[in-house]
């Protein structure tokens, strides 16, 4: 399967040749893979159809949550927990799925606290090797 991969200044994309479904399922086993729990997911079509009337393509939120990572990190930093879960997204763009991670590194960069350096360091890198699955 060929990805094509890119980033922006808070997350990283990639696009895949799979199903929404597919790829849904993948990202749930890969987060996993990485030591990360999905605590909520948020069916984001859905929403809008209910409470808008709104189609919307397919598109889900994953609330993933490393709990050795977050309890580091929120014992640094205590209202942390306003920058958490980890979100990755997963969406239909043009029939293709896009599956995009959160950049940890900026998002607790802009906390301005050196000491979460290597906690978020540690989880873009997981993140980073979730999304690398895609592109196997």
């Amino acid at each position: 399967m060929t990805a094509h991969p890119s980033s922006n200044r808070y997350g990283h994309v990639v696009r895949t040749h799979l199903s929404f479904d597919a790829a849904l399922e993948r990202a749930r086993e890969a987060l996993k893979a990485e030591g990360f729990g999905v605590l909520c997911e948020i069916d984001v079509a859905a929403t809008l159809h209910d409470k808008l009337g709104q189609s919307f393509r397919p598109y889900r939120i994953l609330g993933a949550c490393n709990p050795h990572l977050a309890h580091q990190a929120i014992e640094i930093e205590p209202q942390l927990g306003l920058l958490l879960p980890c979100n990755v997204v997963v969406q239909e763009i043009e029939g293709h799925a896009t599956v995009s991670v959160v950049d940890a590194t900026a998002m607790l960069g802009f906390v301005g606290n050196d000491r979460l350096n290597p906690i978020a360091a540690e989880a873009s890198a997981r993140l980073d090797r979730v999304l690398a699955r895609f592109t196997e």
